[in-house]
């Protein structure tokens, strides 16, 4: 059943006919990684990092497609914000696996899963704006082929290997 998701996912890769604000491979990777490390039997504080630059990629993604549609209110950013952390987050509390008592970090009894989740968003989202910082100050162009890759998913790596130093 597995294989099925996978070939529809990739299908869907072929029907983007340009690149959006954060890329659409940049988003397959991370939904890859995502599951993948739970596969994998890894932490769940490294697994947190991946959904939350998901999270972060499907954020941008919506706000992009929006403004593009010319649609848009005051608060509507806020509101795709909570609407997909809460797309994320809400099931995983329901299904157990947030909020399960064996599932915390340290005496504080800070949820792995959700700690990945807020520190990956916070790396996603600053890899992403630095590329665009760093395009802008290269006159439009990337320094490299797949830059716009690689920026965002380069701190999700990092954190990953840290968190795995830290966890294993």
């Amino acid at each position: 059943m597995k294989k099925y998701i996978y070939i529809v996912a990739l299908f869907f890769l072929f029907l983007f006919d340009k690149v959006q604000a954060v890329c659409p491979i940049c988003t397959v990777a991370v939904g890859a990684g995502v599951g993948l490390s739970r596969w994998l039997g890894i932490d769940d504080s490294i697994i947190g990092l991946w959904i939350g630059g998901l999270t972060v990629s499907m954020i941008v993604w919506t706000v992009s497609w929006l403004e593009g549609k010319k649609i848009g209110f005051t608060g509507l950013n806020f509101l795709i914000i909570i609407l997909w952390y809460a797309l994320m987050v809400v099931p995983l509390y329901f299904m157990g696996i947030i909020g399960h008592p064996y599932n915390a970090l340290g005496v504080y009894g800070i949820d792995k899963l959700l700690m990945g989740i807020v520190i990956g968003s916070i790396g996603f989202y600053f890899g992403a704006e630095w590329y665009f910082y760093l395009k802008e100050k290269n006159g439009g162009h990337a320094y490299f082929p797949f830059q716009k890759v690689v920026m965002p998913i380069s701190p999700l790596i990092i954190m990953s290997i840290v968190f795995y130093l830290i966890t294993a």
